[in-house]
């Protein structure tokens, strides 16, 4: 394309904003990578998915607490978390009694070990 003026597009091609994808975000979609750096700089949780969900997917999530969380917010003492399944991660020294919807066996065995008890509905 050496020696010509347009190389290879029409004369009004490649020349304005038009090109670009127009005025603020858009054009900033899939391929727009000469837009992204400016995008995630300025205002970054732009790219990806949220908002709202479903009501059967709300409903098909599992709640979950781990026994260090358990330790760190409850005093001890008997403790309702029936709709809570107690995971393991973390250490427990108080004595508590859970109840909860389930358990895994490495939380149990944590909070047996601290003189606990778990009571699973």
């Amino acid at each position: 394309m050496r020696g010509r003026r347009t190389c290879g597009f029409s004369a009004k091609l490649h020349k304005g904003k038009g090109s670009k994808g127009g005025k603020g975000f858009s054009g900033s979609g899939k391929r727009a990578d000469q837009k992204k750096t400016f995008v995630l700089k300025k205002f970054y949780p732009y790219f990806g998915k949220r908002g709202f969900t479903s009501r059967k997917s709300e409903k098909r999530k599992n709640k979950i607490i781990n026994i260090g969380d358990i330790q760190k917010r409850f005093k001890e003492g008997e403790i309702d978390l029936s709709e809570y399944k107690i995971l393991g991660d973390g250490n427990i020294t108080k004595k508590f009694i859970i109840k909860a919807k389930s358990c895994s066996d490495s939380a149990q065995k944590k909070i047996e070990k601290a003189g606990g008890e778990i009571i699973i509905k």
